[in-house]
């Protein structure tokens, strides 16, 4: 057998402890896989004294993180920190820097610095390898990069986040508002106390541009993708979407337009019948549509300390076996500059839910703007209350341009009987 491979793990939280355990607890099975034994030669994390389930043993312990990527004799560097800057991006940067392999489940740090990272460790010999930053044990890094590599992808998307996920499917069961069921999942530990990362959008938002890169060989950037949460989603739309045959899902998507890559993440109406809209609770799913291929599904835990873990121990099994790549497919010298698309040239279906007040002639003011736009109505559910009360209307429109619907809808919020201002969500067509 082969020398062994040593490695140093920087943070000892949920998902680094688990590694340690995963490590041990298959060594042999690891070692058999690799052609070689995989030993935890150090680590570090803030509090030496917390209980993780297990003892160090014969592994070091250094106060400092950054010692580990100097440390002699270590080959492969695990950030398990977090952070997309501070002392995980210095350890990440100096390991590589050093010709030091870095396995990481950092989407944050990939997300806003993933090009020059990748840069950085094909220049200096080693390699960054970050399966576990997205859709924690789907394999879909490895299927992007390796599995679908002789394919041309024309779009990606999937449902990213297991808090947002969980937050509707609740919502669509109980029938409850937003608030009330954040905080159920908060108090399930589902949700961080600072849930803004999530229901806003951005944790979704990291892993669909650390997806883009891998699928379309395009810089990464996270500044190009067009960002909206859930917060604005409401039982009535979660209900009315259900009477519409369709279901409310929080998706991120790349997809390949004549005018560049368009990278969004927002609440979309999907089609009951389609595979995303069935993927409930915490769990995550990933759809890529290739040219020959055609459209792959992959569904699984999207966090949690032994998924997460089981996808940094297969990146550490890919290191001792040498089994390295590019770290986004294609050399980082030539992945192509990012070539942002303006969400005003997105086309594509809408949801629109009015509450007005019930008077004559209210439905002929909205028709004739809709009108004016070159707006195709599709279909209408109106709810019947007492004359003068405020009445519940719901549109979906055929395809339509997102600049002529964002004017509609500006002159249609201005209208005297318009009780509140009409929320719009977009209808994906899967």
């Amino acid at each position: 057998m082969n020398q062994p491979l040593n490695i140093a793990i920087a943070g000892l939280g949920t998902v680094g402890a688990a590694t340690v355990r995963l490590l041990r607890d298959h060594r042999a099975l690891h070692a058999q896989r690799c052609g070689r034994d995989i030993v935890i030669s150090a680590v570090s994390a803030r509090d030496r004294g917390r209980d993780r389930g297990f003892e160090l043993g014969d592994i070091q312990w250094v106060d400092d993180p950054l010692e580990l990527a100097r440390r002699p004799g270590i080959d492969a560097v695990v950030e398990l920190i977090g952070g997309s800057d501070g002392i995980a991006r210095e350890l990440v940067e100096t390991a590589l820097a050093a010709g030091r392999h870095v396995v990481t489940a950092n989407k944050a740090l990939l997300a806003h610095h993933g090009t020059a990272l990748a840069r950085l460790a094909e220049g200096n010999g080693g390699s960054l390898r970050y399966e576990a930053a997205v859709a924690g044990g789907i394999p879909i890094v490895k299927a992007l990069r390796e599995g679908l590599a002789g394919n041309a992808v024309d779009r990606i998307y999937g449902i990213l986040n297991g808090t947002c996920n969980y937050i509707l499917t609740t919502m669509r069961e109980s029938g409850r508002e937003f608030d009330d069921v954040l905080a159920e999942a908060q108090a399930l530990g589902y949700a961080e106390a600072d849930p803004s990362f999530d229901v806003d959008g951005v944790d979704t938002a990291h892993k669909l541009a650390i997806l883009t890169a891998l699928a379309f060989g395009t810089e990464v950037d996270f500044d190009a993708i067009h960002i909206e949460g859930i917060r604005g989603v409401t039982a009535d739309d979660i209900r009315f979407a259900e009477e519409l045959g369709y279901r409310v899902k929080l998706l991120g998507i790349a997809r390949r337009t004549g005018h560049g890559i368009e990278q969004r993440v927002h609440p979309c109406l999907v089609a009951r019948t389609t595979p995303v809209a069935h993927v409930e609770g915490v769990y995550n799913a990933v759809v890529a549509d290739g040219d020959y291929a055609e459209t792959t599904v992959y569904q699984g835990k999207g966090a949690g300390g032994g998924p997460t873990a089981s996808a940094v121990v297969a990146d550490i099994m890919d290191v001792a076996r040498g089994d390295f790549v590019p770290t986004f497919a294609i050399p980082a010298g030539d992945l192509a500059p990012s070539k942002p698309v303006s969400m005003e040239r997105h086309n594509g279906p809408f949801y629109i839910c009015m509450t007005v007040r019930d008077e004559p002639g209210v439905m002929a003011e909205i028709t004739a703007i809709f009108r004016d736009e070159a707006i195709s109505l599709e279909s209408m559910l109106q709810r019947g209350r007492a004359p003068g009360e405020p009445v519940p209307v719901v549109l979906t429109t055929h395809e339509t341009e997102e600049a002529a619907m964002g004017r509609a809808l500006a002159l249609i919020s201005g209208l005297d009987t318009m009780i509140a201002p009409p929320r719009m969500i977009r209808i994906e067509t899967l």
